[in-house]
């Protein structure tokens, strides 16, 4: 009698996650040795290679560990985490804009308040 470890998804799942772990490790070592070798590109340059992996990074852990695509649950898992980043990217995005604004918007203060002393 075959076990549930035996079956070929259990295979399947056993190699994603062989692989998914194979890539997270990469995407993780090759930001942190671009940042412990010293000023190799400008902090620019270094920060958007960072964030780059960082995006990579979280599509290899959503398709190799969270298991969504479009065929799991009729796509609406899927659906359900996008519409989750929409609103995620969203309120960040929001946030970031106002408080970089905020200094620009604001009432300048007297450098005098009157009190004459």
């Amino acid at each position: 009698m075959s076990t549930p470890r035996d079956t070929p998804t259990a295979h399947a799942h056993g190699n994603g996650h062989r692989i998914g772990s194979v890539l997270a490790i990469i995407l993780t070592v090759i930001p942190f040795w671009l940042v412990m070798s010293g000023p190799t590109l400008s902090p620019g340059w270094t920060a958007a290679i960072i964030f780059a992996f960082a995006i990579v990074q979280i599509i290899v852990h959503v398709l190799f560990f969270l298991h969504l695509d479009t065929r799991s649950e009729g796509g609406w898992t899927l659906l359900a985490f996008l519409f989750t980043t929409v609103i995620v990217v969203l309120t960040i995005g929001g946030s970031i804009w106002v408080m970089y604004h905020l200094n620009t918007n604001m009432m300048p203060m007297p450098t005098d308040m009157g009190g004459g002393h």
